[in-house]
Protein backbone atom coordinates (compact mmCIF):
# COMPACT_ATOMS: atom_id res chain seq x y z
CA UNK A 1 0.00 0.00 0.00
CA UNK A 2 2.78 2.41 0.91
CA UNK A 3 5.75 2.68 -1.35
CA UNK A 4 8.80 0.96 0.06
CA UNK A 5 11.60 3.23 1.32
CA UNK A 6 14.99 2.88 -0.31
CA UNK A 7 17.42 0.70 1.72
CA UNK A 8 21.11 1.54 2.21
CA UNK A 9 23.22 -1.57 1.88
CA UNK A 10 25.91 -0.22 4.28
CA UNK A 11 23.46 -0.27 7.25
CA UNK A 12 22.41 -3.90 7.13
CA UNK A 13 22.24 -6.18 10.18
CA UNK A 14 25.86 -7.30 9.92
CA UNK A 15 27.16 -3.73 9.84
CA UNK A 16 25.06 -2.81 12.89
CA UNK A 17 26.51 -5.68 14.85
CA UNK A 18 30.05 -4.60 13.93
CA UNK A 19 29.36 -1.05 15.10
CA UNK A 20 27.87 -2.32 18.36
CA UNK A 21 30.94 -4.44 19.06
CA UNK A 22 33.40 -1.64 18.41
CA UNK A 23 31.45 1.15 20.14
CA UNK A 24 32.99 2.85 23.21
CA UNK A 25 31.71 1.94 26.62
CA UNK A 26 30.52 -1.51 25.60
CA UNK A 27 31.79 -4.57 27.47
CA UNK A 28 34.20 -6.90 25.65
CA UNK A 29 32.96 -9.91 23.81
CA UNK A 30 31.93 -12.97 25.76
CA UNK A 31 28.91 -14.52 27.39
CA UNK A 32 26.64 -11.48 28.03
CA UNK A 33 29.75 -9.33 28.12
CA UNK A 34 30.77 -10.75 31.53
CA UNK A 35 33.89 -12.61 30.40
CA UNK A 36 36.80 -10.33 29.38
CA UNK A 37 38.68 -10.88 26.24
CA UNK A 38 41.64 -13.07 27.17
CA UNK A 39 43.91 -11.73 24.47
CA UNK A 40 43.37 -8.09 25.48
CA UNK A 41 43.95 -8.92 29.17
CA UNK A 42 47.16 -10.76 28.35
CA UNK A 43 48.36 -7.88 26.21
CA UNK A 44 47.64 -5.32 28.95
CA UNK A 45 49.47 -7.13 31.75
CA UNK A 46 52.99 -6.98 30.28
CA UNK A 47 52.55 -3.29 29.49
CA UNK A 48 51.61 -2.49 33.11
CA UNK A 49 54.45 -4.59 34.42
CA UNK A 50 56.88 -2.97 32.01
CA UNK A 51 55.85 0.54 33.06
CA UNK A 52 56.22 -0.33 36.73
CA UNK A 53 59.67 -1.81 36.13
CA UNK A 54 60.86 1.27 34.27
CA UNK A 55 59.95 3.53 37.20
CA UNK A 56 62.43 1.79 39.54
CA UNK A 57 66.08 2.62 38.92
CA UNK A 58 68.44 0.03 40.35
CA UNK A 59 71.73 1.70 41.28
CA UNK A 60 74.63 -0.77 41.21
CA UNK A 61 77.12 -1.05 44.05
CA UNK A 62 80.63 -0.34 42.78
CA UNK A 63 83.21 -2.31 44.71
CA UNK A 64 86.24 -0.07 44.13
CA UNK A 65 84.25 3.02 45.04
CA UNK A 66 83.06 1.45 48.29
CA UNK A 67 86.65 0.52 49.15
CA UNK A 68 87.81 4.08 48.47
CA UNK A 69 85.09 5.58 50.68
CA UNK A 70 85.93 3.05 53.40
CA UNK A 71 89.57 4.08 53.30
CA UNK A 72 88.68 7.78 53.42
CA UNK A 73 86.32 7.29 56.39
CA UNK A 74 88.91 5.20 58.24
CA UNK A 75 91.67 7.77 57.70
CA UNK A 76 89.39 10.60 58.77
CA UNK A 77 88.43 8.84 62.00
CA UNK A 78 92.06 7.93 62.70
CA UNK A 79 93.18 11.51 62.10
CA UNK A 80 90.58 12.94 64.46
CA UNK A 81 91.46 10.43 67.19
CA UNK A 82 95.24 10.81 66.91
CA UNK A 83 94.97 14.58 66.67
CA UNK A 84 92.98 14.69 69.89
CA UNK A 85 95.51 12.40 71.58
CA UNK A 86 98.54 14.48 70.57
CA UNK A 87 96.89 17.84 71.26
CA UNK A 88 98.36 19.64 74.27
CA UNK A 89 97.86 23.09 75.86
CA UNK A 90 100.94 24.46 74.09
CA UNK A 91 100.63 22.36 70.95
CA UNK A 92 97.08 22.69 69.58
CA UNK A 93 98.03 24.44 66.37
CA UNK A 94 98.71 21.21 64.36
CA UNK A 95 95.31 19.80 65.35
CA UNK A 96 93.60 23.08 64.43
CA UNK A 97 95.30 23.06 61.02
CA UNK A 98 94.14 19.50 60.38
CA UNK A 99 90.59 20.38 61.43
CA UNK A 100 90.60 23.48 59.21
CA UNK A 101 91.54 21.30 56.25
CA UNK A 102 88.64 18.98 57.09
CA UNK A 103 86.35 21.99 57.38
CA UNK A 104 87.32 23.08 53.86
CA UNK A 105 86.67 19.58 52.54
CA UNK A 106 83.27 19.56 54.22
CA UNK A 107 82.50 22.98 52.79
CA UNK A 108 83.48 21.93 49.28
CA UNK A 109 81.49 18.70 49.37
CA UNK A 110 78.29 20.12 50.83
CA UNK A 111 78.28 23.30 48.74
CA UNK A 112 78.55 21.23 45.58
CA UNK A 113 75.94 18.74 46.80
CA UNK A 114 73.24 21.11 48.07
CA UNK A 115 73.73 23.96 45.56
CA UNK A 116 72.72 26.87 47.84
CA UNK A 117 71.99 30.28 46.31
CA UNK A 118 75.06 32.44 45.69
CA UNK A 119 77.33 29.44 46.18
CA UNK A 120 80.56 31.45 45.94
CA UNK A 121 79.43 34.01 48.52
CA UNK A 122 78.13 31.26 50.82
CA UNK A 123 81.42 29.38 50.56
CA UNK A 124 83.41 32.53 51.35
CA UNK A 125 81.29 33.30 54.40
CA UNK A 126 81.57 29.72 55.68
CA UNK A 127 85.36 29.73 55.23
CA UNK A 128 85.56 32.83 57.43
CA UNK A 129 83.17 31.18 59.89
CA UNK A 130 85.50 28.16 60.06
CA UNK A 131 88.50 30.37 60.92
CA UNK A 132 86.56 32.31 63.56
CA UNK A 133 85.17 29.11 65.11
CA UNK A 134 88.65 27.59 65.34
CA UNK A 135 90.02 30.76 66.91
CA UNK A 136 87.34 30.87 69.62
CA UNK A 137 87.69 27.12 70.21
CA UNK A 138 91.35 27.67 71.10
CA UNK A 139 91.13 30.98 72.98
CA UNK A 140 87.69 31.19 74.63
CA UNK A 141 87.64 30.99 78.42
CA UNK A 142 86.07 28.92 79.79
CA UNK A 143 86.14 26.36 77.01
CA UNK A 144 82.53 25.79 75.99
CA UNK A 145 80.00 25.88 73.18
CA UNK A 146 78.59 29.34 73.86
CA UNK A 147 81.08 31.13 71.62
CA UNK A 148 80.60 28.59 68.82
CA UNK A 149 76.83 28.99 68.97
CA UNK A 150 77.14 32.74 68.42
CA UNK A 151 79.60 32.17 65.60
CA UNK A 152 77.18 29.74 63.93
CA UNK A 153 74.26 32.17 64.25
CA UNK A 154 76.30 35.08 62.91
CA UNK A 155 77.62 32.99 60.03
CA UNK A 156 74.13 31.83 59.10
CA UNK A 157 72.80 35.39 59.04
CA UNK A 158 75.80 36.58 56.99
CA UNK A 159 75.32 33.73 54.50
CA UNK A 160 71.62 34.55 54.09
CA UNK A 161 72.43 38.24 53.57
CA UNK A 162 74.95 37.29 50.90
CA UNK A 163 72.23 35.37 49.07
CA UNK A 164 69.89 38.40 48.86
CA UNK A 165 71.81 40.58 46.41
CA UNK A 166 70.74 38.97 43.14
CA UNK A 167 67.10 38.43 42.20
CA UNK A 168 67.55 34.81 41.11
CA UNK A 169 69.24 34.02 44.44
CA UNK A 170 66.57 35.83 46.49
CA UNK A 171 63.89 33.67 44.88
CA UNK A 172 65.59 30.52 46.25
CA UNK A 173 66.44 31.70 49.77
CA UNK A 174 63.10 30.69 51.27
CA UNK A 175 63.45 27.11 50.01
CA UNK A 176 67.18 26.66 50.64
CA UNK A 177 67.76 28.20 54.07
CA UNK A 178 67.88 24.73 55.63
CA UNK A 179 70.70 23.71 53.31
CA UNK A 180 72.59 26.88 54.22
CA UNK A 181 72.07 26.16 57.92
CA UNK A 182 73.42 22.61 57.53
CA UNK A 183 76.54 23.90 55.81
CA UNK A 184 77.23 26.50 58.50
CA UNK A 185 76.54 24.11 61.39
CA UNK A 186 78.75 21.41 59.90
CA UNK A 187 81.66 23.81 59.50
CA UNK A 188 81.32 25.03 63.09
CA UNK A 189 80.89 21.47 64.42
CA UNK A 190 84.44 20.57 63.38
CA UNK A 191 85.74 23.08 65.93
CA UNK A 192 84.13 21.12 68.79
CA UNK A 193 87.02 18.57 69.01
CA UNK A 194 89.33 21.44 69.97
CA UNK A 195 86.91 22.43 72.75
CA UNK A 196 86.87 18.84 73.99
CA UNK A 197 90.67 18.64 74.19
CA UNK A 198 90.59 21.57 76.61
CA UNK A 199 88.24 19.80 79.04
CA UNK A 200 89.14 17.17 81.67
CA UNK A 201 87.62 14.08 80.03
CA UNK A 202 87.02 15.58 76.60
CA UNK A 203 90.13 14.19 74.96
CA UNK A 204 89.31 10.62 75.90
CA UNK A 205 85.69 11.07 74.85
CA UNK A 206 86.79 12.39 71.47
CA UNK A 207 89.16 9.46 70.96
CA UNK A 208 86.53 6.86 71.81
CA UNK A 209 83.85 8.58 69.72
CA UNK A 210 86.09 9.03 66.69
CA UNK A 211 87.20 5.40 66.93
CA UNK A 212 83.62 4.12 67.15
CA UNK A 213 82.39 6.24 64.26
CA UNK A 214 85.46 5.55 62.13
CA UNK A 215 85.28 1.79 62.58
CA UNK A 216 81.53 1.80 61.92
CA UNK A 217 81.85 3.67 58.62
CA UNK A 218 84.95 1.72 57.56
CA UNK A 219 83.36 -1.67 58.18
CA UNK A 220 80.03 -0.65 56.63
CA UNK A 221 81.60 0.53 53.39
CA UNK A 222 84.01 -2.39 53.31
CA UNK A 223 81.12 -4.83 53.68
CA UNK A 224 79.24 -3.06 50.88
CA UNK A 225 82.17 -3.84 48.60
CA UNK A 226 81.92 -7.57 49.41
CA UNK A 227 78.31 -8.28 50.37
CA UNK A 228 75.90 -5.36 49.78
CA UNK A 229 72.82 -7.31 50.81
CA UNK A 230 70.01 -6.99 51.67
CA UNK A 231 69.72 -3.72 49.81
CA UNK A 232 68.30 -0.89 51.90
CA UNK A 233 66.69 0.58 48.77
CA UNK A 234 67.12 -0.08 45.08
CA UNK A 235 68.06 3.55 44.47
CA UNK A 236 70.67 3.58 47.27
CA UNK A 237 73.87 1.54 46.77
CA UNK A 238 74.08 0.37 50.38
CA UNK A 239 73.47 -2.92 52.17
CA UNK A 240 71.87 -3.41 55.58
CA UNK A 241 74.47 -6.02 56.56
CA UNK A 242 77.29 -3.49 56.42
CA UNK A 243 75.41 -0.88 58.45
CA UNK A 244 74.54 -3.30 61.25
CA UNK A 245 77.97 -4.95 61.28
CA UNK A 246 79.71 -1.57 61.31
CA UNK A 247 77.71 -0.35 64.31
CA UNK A 248 78.48 -3.56 66.20
CA UNK A 249 82.23 -3.51 65.53
CA UNK A 250 82.42 0.23 66.20
CA UNK A 251 80.84 -0.38 69.60
CA UNK A 252 83.30 -3.22 70.23
CA UNK A 253 86.30 -1.04 69.34
CA UNK A 254 85.14 1.70 71.70
CA UNK A 255 84.60 -0.84 74.48
CA UNK A 256 88.17 -2.06 73.98
CA UNK A 257 89.45 1.52 74.24
CA UNK A 258 87.34 2.09 77.34
CA UNK A 259 89.10 -0.82 79.03
CA UNK A 260 92.55 0.79 78.68
CA UNK A 261 91.68 4.43 79.36
CA UNK A 262 91.63 6.00 82.79
CA UNK A 263 88.55 6.76 84.85
CA UNK A 264 85.71 7.54 84.36
CA UNK A 265 85.98 5.23 81.37
CA UNK A 266 85.17 1.54 81.70
CA UNK A 267 84.44 -1.03 78.99
CA UNK A 268 80.70 -0.48 79.49
CA UNK A 269 80.92 3.30 79.26
CA UNK A 270 83.23 3.04 76.29
CA UNK A 271 80.73 0.76 74.58
CA UNK A 272 77.87 3.20 75.15
CA UNK A 273 79.88 6.17 73.88
CA UNK A 274 80.99 4.16 70.86
CA UNK A 275 77.47 2.93 70.15
CA UNK A 276 76.06 6.47 70.14
CA UNK A 277 78.87 7.73 67.91
CA UNK A 278 78.57 4.76 65.53
CA UNK A 279 74.79 5.07 65.22
CA UNK A 280 74.92 8.84 64.64
CA UNK A 281 77.64 8.49 62.00
CA UNK A 282 75.90 5.61 60.23
CA UNK A 283 72.54 7.38 60.12
CA UNK A 284 74.05 10.59 58.75
CA UNK A 285 75.97 8.63 56.13
CA UNK A 286 72.78 6.85 55.07
CA UNK A 287 70.82 10.11 55.03
CA UNK A 288 73.36 11.56 52.61
CA UNK A 289 72.93 8.53 50.34
CA UNK A 290 69.14 8.88 50.39
CA UNK A 291 69.43 12.62 49.72
CA UNK A 292 71.57 11.97 46.67
CA UNK A 293 69.07 9.38 45.44
CA UNK A 294 66.23 11.85 45.92
CA UNK A 295 68.03 14.52 43.88
CA UNK A 296 68.68 11.96 41.15
CA UNK A 297 65.02 10.95 41.01
CA UNK A 298 63.95 14.59 40.96
CA UNK A 299 66.06 15.17 37.86
CA UNK A 300 68.55 17.55 39.48
CA UNK A 301 72.04 17.79 38.08
CA UNK A 302 74.28 15.10 39.63
CA UNK A 303 76.82 16.24 42.17
CA UNK A 304 80.49 16.24 41.20
CA UNK A 305 81.58 12.68 41.94
CA UNK A 306 84.39 13.54 44.39
CA UNK A 307 82.11 15.76 46.47
CA UNK A 308 79.28 13.23 46.32
CA UNK A 309 81.34 10.41 47.76
CA UNK A 310 83.11 12.50 50.43
CA UNK A 311 79.87 14.07 51.62
CA UNK A 312 78.71 11.09 53.69
CA UNK A 313 81.81 10.54 55.89
CA UNK A 314 82.40 14.28 56.30
CA UNK A 315 78.82 14.88 57.40
CA UNK A 316 78.95 11.84 59.69
CA UNK A 317 81.98 13.06 61.66
CA UNK A 318 80.59 16.60 61.80
CA UNK A 319 77.44 15.34 63.54
CA UNK A 320 79.46 12.97 65.72
CA UNK A 321 81.34 15.87 67.34
CA UNK A 322 78.34 17.47 69.14
CA UNK A 323 77.19 13.98 70.16
CA UNK A 324 80.59 13.40 71.78
CA UNK A 325 80.35 16.76 73.57
CA UNK A 326 76.90 15.88 74.91
CA UNK A 327 78.13 12.49 76.14
CA UNK A 328 81.10 14.05 77.89
CA UNK A 329 78.91 16.49 79.82
CA UNK A 330 75.66 14.60 80.37
CA UNK A 331 76.79 11.01 80.70
CA UNK A 332 80.45 10.74 81.71
CA UNK A 333 80.83 13.76 84.01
Amino acid sequence: MFPSLPQDDSWDADASREIARSGPGRPPTGFYGAVPDEESAQDAEPEDGEEEFEEIEVVPVRRQLSLAIAGFAGLLGLGLALGAQTSAPDNRLPYVIVLFGVQLLYLLAWIMALHPPAAAATAGVCAVVALVADYFAVTSTPAGLSSLIFVALGGFVAAIVGQLFRAEDRARVKDSWRATLLIVLGVVAYAIPVILTRQPIGTQTMIVSAAGAGVALFVARLTDAVFPKPRIALQVPRGATGVVLGAMLGTLASAALGSVLVLPFTPAKGAIVGLVAAVVASLVDLAVNFGEAGRRLAGDAPTFWVARHMQGPLGAFAMMAPAAYALAHWYLS
